[in-house]
């Protein structure tokens, strides 16, 4: 393998491992037992198991965030686009990449590059709304003293609820939580009732 291969190999065995374990609980002998390899050789391409985590977090995250990012390219309008960002959203069956989300928040505070990219991710999830609310309002289709503001509290909202749904599963359901959520983006952006029914998904 090529140095390149070869982190590319234990980021995705830090994946495996963090998405069974969490990322709490992923020793560097775990990431090492998953490739059948040394400790020496996880050592030898990053300076801390830190960076590990954080890679293979930034791995599984952002190819959520290309594929909500593709597919609200694809849409005609700020409306549309707001339908494919719920619609894509971590789908139902993505209850892992929600629990990795709440494994690298709970992380971030001890670990600093599991932290950056958390944040970087994070604010690129936000700008992703609030560009579309920003193109909203330049069409007259959406309305909103605060885009930025707005796009904070909507995503806020949704990963909050998301999180419950993962954490305490009977707590709520994820018909509900996008329900509440396509809702409170109606009203926030001056919507009709129902203008983003579609996304709601069960």
């Amino acid at each position: 393998m090529s140095p390149g291969e070869r982190r590319q190999a234990i980021v995705d065995a830090a994946l495996k491992v963090a998405l069974r374990k969490g990322l709490a609980a992923t020793t560097v002998r775990d990431v090492a037992t998953e490739m059948g390899t040394s400790s020496g050789l996880i050592h030898h391409y990053f300076d801390s198991m830190d960076e590990v985590l954080a890679a293979a977090f930034e791995q599984a995250a952002g190819r959520d965030l290309a594929l909500t990012t593709d597919a609200m390219a694809a849409a005609d309008d700020a409306v549309g686009r707001l339908r494919a960002f719920f619609r894509t959203y971590a789908s139902t069956d993505q209850d892992w990449a929600f629990q990795l989300w709440l494994d690298a928040w709970a992380e971030a505070s001890r670990r600093p590059a599991v932290r950056r990219t958390s944040q970087r991710l994070n604010v690129a999830w936000q700008q992703l709304l609030a560009t579309t609310i920003r193109s909203g309002i330049d069409d007259g289709s959406l309305e909103t003293p605060d885009p930025e503001g707005a796009a904070w509290r909507i995503i806020s909202l949704l990963d909050g609820l998301s999180l419950q749904v993962v954490a305490h599963r009977a707590t709520l359901d994820r018909a509900t939580v996008f329900k509440w959520v396509t809702r409170t983006t109606e009203i926030e952006l001056a919507l009709p009732v129902g203008a983003l029914a579609p996304a709601v998904r069960a």
